[in-house]
């Protein structure tokens, strides 16, 4: 499967008014036109983003979704409200998944209640053959810290077929997803094997689940 990790820039205090809008129009219509909306977020380290997930089972599935989509109805219809919240949306990583992240069932369009997990989304750049070194040195770590890896994904290099929608390029990423019952049980974990591994300093994202999102 293929996914984008989004992470939109929100103008001051407008996160959840993307957020009601997103899970009242964007869910059920970007999944009708071929994709999965795999997980939606707040972070709550940073109030005027929107981080979210989308999968699509390949890149030329991909293409049509988003072809289908943008140029649907609904986006037409909505679109002008949505984009007034946001500042930048060119932040998004395109992945390829090497463990596909859990779902569980939607909530209905008007559900409110917050789901207690939260995950933390850990983004490494790296050198080409990272996936098998994490494997073998650093998932065993974090497991017996009780900090399982629910989902593993790195950089898809494919072209961009939907130009409209900019990623990021020129650079490789590792992200691992590591799943939380409640806030109170997130750990770090020290991770010294990583030092050599890695080109820059890793990124770390407190994801607390919106009350719609498939990952809960």
């Amino acid at each position: 499967m293929i996914y984008e990790l989004r992470q939109y820039t929100l103008r001051p205090g407008r996160r959840d008014t993307l957020i009601e809008l997103f899970e009242r129009e964007f869910v059920e219509t970007q999944e009708a036109a071929g994709m999965r909306v795999a997980g939606t977020f707040r972070n709550p380290d940073a109030p005027d983003t929107f981080p979210w997930l989308r999968a699509f089972p390949d890149m030329p599935a991909r293409k049509a979704a988003l072809e289908a989509f943008y140029g649907g109805p609904v986006w037409q219809a909505n679109r002008d409200a949505a984009n007034a919240t946001m500042i930048d949306s060119d932040d998004v990583l395109l992945l390829r998944a090497l463990a596909e992240p859990p779902a569980w069932e939607r909530p209905p369009v008007g559900a409110a209640e917050l789901p207690p997990s939260m995950y933390v989304a850990t983004i490494c750049h790296v050198e080409d053959g990272f996936a098998g070194f994490f494997d073998s040195e650093v998932a065993p770590v974090l497991a017996e810290a009780g900090v399982p890896v629910v989902a593993r994904f790195e950089t898809e290099h494919a072209e961009n077929t939907f130009p409209r929608l900019p990623v990021r390029t020129g650079e490789t990423v590792f992200v691992w997803f590591a799943r939380f019952d409640t806030p109170e049980d997130e750990r770090v974990v020290d991770l010294p094997m990583l030092k050599t591994r890695l080109t820059a300093a890793p990124q770390r994202l407190r994801l607390r689940p919106t009350a719609r999102s498939a990952m809960r």
